[in-house]
């Protein structure tokens, strides 16, 4: 779940909105049926509405017929980060795919791919596709940085990013929300909570109104919502379609956080169309849905606490405690100090006010990932609001503190929505601001901080019914699990939870690190030399292996 813009991401050293809830780096945004030919519309006319139901077969011929026209990823002159990819190798195509594949003669709409080719021809293996997490997050810049993890396995795949629909080059979908994410705590009291009842149904109005100006009107006929589309299955039914239009009988798979969620989805829904899978910090699917966070407190309380052990050895720098239970304290009294008045930060365009609604998503974002940078950055921070909550004057920010500010705070101009889009889609949330009051309130006593977050109220409470059930795994799989025992988002329980309702998978666990997103991005050689060895003999491990991480809470 990747609340923040790549952009934003990009700005600021740890990722500071809750983009990391589910996505994995800030550099990313910038992974036993018989198979069906690669030009099979009989097979995506199961894309219909069960997972094996009984499609309109041949009217989907046409999108798993179409051939890509690879060429520049620049859209233009001043296109400069089409020219960005152009400079990795990257090639671009775009794809036609259904808006709704019940109606495979209706409207359509495009989705942008990109392609880093094989460059060991004699000994390719085949086509990988990515997904970086999200839900919404774009991946057409991604396929340089995954070959590089790969090392020597990367020059034997094609490998393809794709912008999954409504995000980024695809067929867009911006709900031109006053706020970069919806992911905010409750607040300290009910006051703050009804200001999230209200701020949560006008984004989820924002994008009732924009989902009917994404496609052009025909003449005569009324306006089109493309909300009841924005879903996981569609996005599915979109990646059966990019594997017919390569050509391929089959495609491997790297999908991190909500993409191991879009991976399961696809094994149950194209039994026997994928190769190698890794699902890299991994929900089980029961687990994932608009409330995903609830049941995650303990991990966030625990990293963050950890976080706390490593910056009290750091007391001459940021001042924020000499031991772990200072720094904790120096946390609840700035929580404390937003709840009495919204704290100052900053000057002059980059000056914001926070609340107790706003300072503990930051806090909460800030614990998915234990890497000593991202401490840094983080406790840069929290020193700024340290002093805030003393009354001191606000002074000039860091560039990267303040374009993630002004992205979750202010929108920064960036398309929003997507994300929620998607879950609200797919999975049905509870609708009365009663229950997740409450939830709150029942949360408060055992997790005061991040119990009021990952019980709050969202988008999905205001929105339509999904079109379809979530999916259900009734299919084994085999797939390679990545997951860290302290993994905050998606938390090690639900990679064990898919791991034993996948039998033929493998759960690679990498203990003493509370990091979301691993292969190629946290530094584990154990790990990246695990995923690797699979992509190259497509063998998973017969034991579940073990890889081991320095604990680093008070050095």
């Amino acid at each position: 779940m990747s609340p923040l813009h790549p952009a934003a991401r990009r700005a600021s050293a740890t990722g500071l909105a809750l983009a990391a809830c589910l996505s994995t780096s800030p550099s990313l945004a910038a992974h036993a049926a018989t198979a069906a030919g690669p030009g099979s519309g009989a097979s995506a006319g199961r894309a219909s509405h069960s997972a094996t139901g009984n499609g309109p077969g041949s009217l989907l011929d046409r999108y798993y017929r179409q051939r890509p026209d690879w060429g520049s990823c620049a859209r233009g002159p001043q296109d400069a980060a089409g020219r960005a990819m152009d400079g990795t190798g990257l090639r671009c195509a775009t794809l036609t795919v259904p808006l709704d594949y019940a109606d495979p003669r209706g409207r359509t709409i495009t989705l942008a791919i990109s392609r880093l080719e094989a460059t060991d021809t004699r000994h390719r293996i085949g086509t990988m596709l990515l997904n970086i997490g999200g839900p919404g997050g774009p991946a057409l810049q991604a396929p340089p940085v995954i070959r590089k993890a790969m090392k020597d396995v990367g020059p034997r795949y094609d490998i393809v990013g794709f912008d999954p629909r409504f995000v980024g080059r695809s067929t867009p979908l911006d709900c031109g929300w006053p706020v970069g994410t919806a992911w905010f705590s409750a607040g300290a009291g009910r006051a703050g909570f009804d200001r999230q009842v209200a701020l949560q149904k006008n984004l989820a109005a924002k994008c009732r109104s924009a989902g009917t100006s994404v496609l052009p009107r025909t003449a005569g006929s009324p306006p089109v919502s493309v909300l009841p589309h924005v879903t996981t299955r569609n996005t599915a039914r979109d990646m059966d379609v990019i594997r017919g239009a390569l050509g391929e009988r089959k495609i491997s798979y790297l999908g991190y956080s909500y993409g191991t969620y879009l991976g399961t989805v696809y094994t149950q829904m194209f039994p026997g169309r994928y190769d190698r899978m890794v699902l890299d910090g991994a929900f089980a699917p029961a687990d994932y849905g608009p409330r995903m966070l609830t049941g995650s407190e303990r991990e966030n309380e625990k990293a963050l606490a950890d976080w706390a052990g490593w910056v009290a050895g750091r007391h001459d720098t940021y001042r924020l405690g000499r031991t772990r239970a200072a720094v904790l304290a120096t946390v609840d009294r700035v929580v404390a100090a937003s709840a009495r008045e919204p704290l100052r930060v900053g000057t002059g365009a980059d000056a914001f006010r926070l609340d107790d609604t706003q300072v503990p998503a930051l806090l909460f974002s800030a614990t998915a990932d234990d890497t000593d940078p991202a401490r840094a950055a983080f406790s840069e921070q929290m020193s700024v609001l340290a002093r805030a909550a003393e009354g001191a004057a606000p002074v000039a920010l860091s560039p990267g503190f303040a374009a993630a500010l002004r992205y979750v705070l202010h929108g920064g101009g960036e398309p929003s929505g997507v994300q929620h889009a998607v879950l609200c889609g797919d999975v049905a949330a509870p609708r009365s601001p009663r229950t997740y009051w409450r939830d709150v309130e029942r949360s408060r006593a055992a997790h005061p901080l991040f119990g009021p977050l990952t019980h709050n109220i969202g988008p999905c409470a205001f929105w339509d019914r999904p079109r379809e059930e979530p999916t259900r795994v009734r299919r084994d799989a085999g797939a390679l699990i990545v997951a860290a025992t302290g993994d905050p988002r998606t938390t090690y329980r639900s990679s064990v939870a898919l791991h034993a309702q996948l039998p033929g998978s493998a759960l690679l666990t990498l203990k003493g690190a509370n990091r979301h997103g691993l292969y190629g991005r946290y530094g584990s050689t154990c790990v990246d030399d695990e995923v690797n060895r699979y992509l190259a003999t497509g063998v998973l491990p017969r034991k579940d292996p073990t890889c081991v991480t320095a604990l680093r809470t008070d050095s």
